[in-house]
């Protein structure tokens, strides 16, 4: 877990703080991530989150998408790739509400995500880093 020094409670430009600006940008998955990814540009950890949310919900839709087409092709098989898609939902529910709360403990400052965050940081880094 890393920090930022700016302040926990900064007000952001469309007057939320940081922490409730974190936390939104995990509730619609890569969505809101997307909306707050450039609401929250003044903030460093506020889109460090988006980007991160951005990051791990896109992979968790591409790879779904991909199950859902494998499993309509191959019929009978088609069964092993839906309990696949289950287990990967199931997953991401998971992941989403840990990020949540990890957003809403840190007070909104900088955090990777729990068990993946190692995988999805460096990508949400180079995102966040992008939008100006």
């Amino acid at each position: 877990m890393t920090s930022s020094q700016s302040p926990a409670n900064q007000p952001q430009s469309a007057g939320l703080d940081k922490k409730t600006s974190a936390i939104l940008s995990y509730a619609l998955g890569w969505l809101t991530g997307i909306i707050f990814l450039f609401v929250g540009k003044n903030d460093p950890d506020v889109k460090f989150h988006a980007a991160q949310s951005i990051v791990f919900f896109g992979a968790v839709s591409v790879v779904n998408v991909v199950l859902s087409i494998l499993g309509s092709l191959l019929g009978a098989l088609g069964i092993i790739f839906s309990l696949a898609s289950l287990a990967l939902g199931l997953f991401a529910l998971v992941i989403w509400i840990m990020a949540m709360v990890q957003a809403n403990r840190t007070g909104g400052v900088r955090a990777e995500l729990p068990i993946i965050g190692k995988f999805t940081a460096p990508y949400a880094d180079r995102l966040a880093s992008s939008v100006n």
